[in-house]
């Protein structure tokens, strides 16, 4: 196993919220955040309209591969699945496919893009997961495939609908999303960030792991209110 697959593995040792904090959360703490965002004015991580599909399955983490679907449109025939497919075979491993659904919102509700067939072709090229800003559907099958699907809901149907784009820059969600991206994801939601900063973030989330643990047995000796104050302010337990 290579060093960027073990650092993947390692990243999965951590849940999203601690990720979101040593990418970009508290700017001012140059000890444990990188401030790689802005974190109110950037679309880093996704808000609360996408919904993990199989909390049961912890973490998922894997490098960006995009696609924007669209209603079918008959002056522009030229790409389809398998256009998706090449570009996940072609992603580094593993991969999770961001999904945008640019189709009218009265038919993206009631549109179940991604079943059993598709997600089975995904899986089978090395992808372990897919984001999408709208709903899919066959859950109860996909689910013992141990495939995380992150969406709006799910619902049963669909109609035709085509592909007008692969590997280009998309917003699902809330979340701004370059080809080659690390995406992490878990029941919390999804963040992002630069590959090229994976040993770094990883080396950061140790350090914050270590942080939070020895605050949190400071917190848990205090006696007062103003003890915690105290603590929770970055000054220590002071023993008496």
């Amino acid at each position: 196993m290579d060093k960027n697959m073990l650092l993947m593995e390692k990243l999965k040792e951590y849940d999203t919220p601690s990720v979101t904090n040593v990418i970009a959360t508290y700017p001012g703490d140059k000890e444990l955040c990188l401030g790689l965002y802005n974190p109110w004015t950037c679309n880093w991580y996704t808000d609360q309209s996408i919904k993990c599909m199989y909390p049961e399955l912890g973490r998922t983490v894997g490098y960006a591969v995009t696609v924007v679907y669209e209603l079918p449109d008959p002056n522009f025939q030229r790409l389809s699945l398998g256009d998706v497919l090449c570009a996940i075979e072609a992603s580094p491993k593993p991969c999770v496919l961001v999904m945008k659904q640019n189709i009218p919102d009265e038919i993206k509700r009631k549109n179940g893009l991604s079943g059993g067939n598709m997600t089975t072709a995904f899986q089978t090229l090395g992808c372990v997961g897919c984001i999408s800003d709208g709903p899919s559907r066959d859950i109860d099958e996909i689910r013992p495939m141990k495939f995380q699907y992150m969406l709006t809901g799910v619902t049963a149907g669909h109609g035709s609908f085509g592909v007008a784009a692969v590997n280009v820059p998309v917003s699902v969600g809330g979340m701004d999303v370059t080809v080659g991206e690390i995406i992490h994801m878990d029941e919390n939601g999804a963040v992002k960030f630069p590959a090229d900063k994976l040993e770094i973030v990883v080396e950061m989330l140790d350090k914050l792991s270590e942080h939070e643990k020895k605050k949190q047995a400071d917190i848990r000796a205090c006696k007062t209110a103003k003890e915690i104050i105290q603590v929770m302010s970055g000054g220590g337990y002071v023993k008496k």
